[in-house]
């Protein structure tokens, strides 16, 4: 009998012992995948393009601090606090990886240099940024690590997604608004869009501009930016060279909701469609042409 109580007392004890920390793997597992993104989101290399010769990496210092803050604060494991005394703990899931951007959102600076641009950007009173600012020249300077979320779309929304900045790259081109894009500077955007569309599997549908999804509030980039050239070589969509006529009941507000445009103001959103998609007719006339192209870039929708 005593030796029966001393085997089971045995017993309980090593269970116990093996339950103190039973997500010991885990935890270690989380720490080495942790570390890495850590690493990945913390590079202030430039992004490499292939169509330009060297990516500059001036102003980086000016985000250093942020970073940091940014970086240390992933590393935290504690668990929330909950309000009415509800407690709760912290076990550390070996399934997760980092958020990735889905859209990207092209502006143009409205600014008369790339300096001037690059100054508002790393000025904190301005409480605005891009990922990747694209001179007239072709100078590419990348601002922010991709995996961080750039505040360059503002109040923005694109279909059913509200919070534009978390979930886009935002690229502004160095230009007044008034003045044709430069052959360089498409160029080293055509680069930039090639290798952001392929290292996030970003959709071709997705890459949009600030008026697209603003469009009670923004104008850029504008009229002269060539889509068409952009969407030829795989990035956005363009409508058939040969316009299929609409239906005559298509209804061009919910279509262009469906698109992805903000109909909440629907003179805006058919402007807004019309710089895009018919740039040489920037108004917000909804006559059978624009019916017709509303209608092309709706049926391409996935």
């Amino acid at each position: 009998m005593k030796n029966y109580i001393s085997a089971v007392f045995m017993g309980v004890v090593l269970v116990s012992c093996g339950s103190k920390k039973p997500y010991v793997e885990s935890e270690k597992a989380y720490k080495v995948q942790l570390e890495a993104y850590k690493k990945q989101i913390s590079s202030m290399q430039a992004a490499q393009l292939s169509l330009q010769e060297q990516v500059s990496e001036l102003y980086k210092e000016s985000t250093k601090d942020e970073l940091t803050r940014y970086k240390d604060s992933i590393t935290l494991k504690k668990p929330v606090t909950l309000p009415y005394g509800i407690k709760s703990e912290w076990v550390s899931t070996v399934n997760f990886n980092l958020r990735k951007p889905n859209y990207i959102i092209i502006h143009h600076t409205a600014q008369d240099s790339l300096a001037q641009t690059v100054k508002m950007f790393t000025n904190p009173d301005r409480q605005v940024s891009a990922h990747y600012v694209i001179g007239d020249d072709g100078t590419v300077v990348q601002m922010l690590n991709d995996y961080l979320r750039a505040w360059h779309a503002g109040a923005g929304t694109w279909g059913k997604d509200t919070d534009i900045n978390s979930v886009s790259i935002g690229i502004e081109l160095d230009n007044n608004g008034f003045e044709p894009f430069s052959l360089k500077q498409i160029n080293s955007l055509l680069a930039l869009l090639t290798k952001l569309k392929k290292e996030y599997n970003i959709p071709t549908q997705n890459i949009l501009g600030h008026a697209d999804i603003a469009p009670t509030r923004k104008q850029d980039p504008s009229a002269l930016f060539p889509w068409k050239a952009l969407a030829a070589n795989g990035f956005g969509l363009w409508q058939d060279e040969i316009l299929t006529e609409a239906p005559l009941d298509f209804q061009v507000e919910p279509a262009l909701r469906i698109i992805g445009y903000s109909t909440k103001n629907l003179n805006a959103a058919i402007l807004a469609f019309k710089r895009h998609y018919i740039p040489e007719e920037p108004d917000s006339v909804l006559d059978r042409k624009t019916i017709n192209t509303i209608y092309s870039i709706y049926k391409k929708q996935p």
